[in-house]
């Protein structure tokens, strides 16, 4: 039945959805900033928020596959980040307490959200968008994850742009 569910998407927060760290010659207005009316309640308190492009919700929104926030923000992100976007509340990926395993991990190269990211799709095909991927992580999830898997890194400076999504609709075709 595994195979009938749909893909998952984990999706990162800042680097994917809040660019950052372009040089000003990169931006040398700024990065853009999208004011979507009253601020959803408790968002005042991020400066970075207003670079949250309010047209990848509805983009995000029409991949076929089940949304799940993969970041730091955890809970804070239905709170902050989906409203911005016009998402409903997404299930949060909940990380597991720092580990020995982790302290290795993070010495071998391994990115902390891989192993529990693995383990929440449960054998489910999932794409993972995130500013942090390297090649020690797909390597890692060939061999231990025994669906189909896309680890999509977003250039940090730019956030989700159009060939990115492309790239997703191309792969969750490809899932079908």
């Amino acid at each position: 039945m595994a195979g009938a569910e749909r893909p998952l998407l984990f999706l990162d927060v800042d680097g994917p959805l809040i660019p950052f760290g372009a040089t000003p010659r990169q931006y040398p207005d700024g990065y853009p900033t999208y004011r979507t009316g009253p601020e959803p309640q408790g968002t005042d308190a991020h400066p970075l928020l207003p670079r949250i492009n309010p047209e990848h919700g509805p983009r995000l929104r029409s991949l076929p596959c089940d949304l799940v926030w993969a970041t730091t923000w955890m809970a804070d992100a239905n709170e902050s980040v989906a409203p911005r976007l016009g998402l409903p509340k997404l299930a949060v990926v909940i990380w597991p307490e720092a580990s020995d395993q982790e302290d290795q991990d993070e010495r071998d190269g391994l990115h902390w959200k891989t192993r529990p990211l693995v383990a929440w799709a449960a054998g489910r095909p999932f794409i993972w968008v995130d500013d942090e991927i390297t090649d020690t992580d797909r390597a890692w999830v060939a061999a231990h994850h025994r669906g189909r898997a896309l680890l999509h890194r977003v250039d940090p400076r730019h956030g989700l742009t159009d060939a990115d999504f492309a790239t997703l609709r191309e792969w969750l075709g490809q899932s079908s």
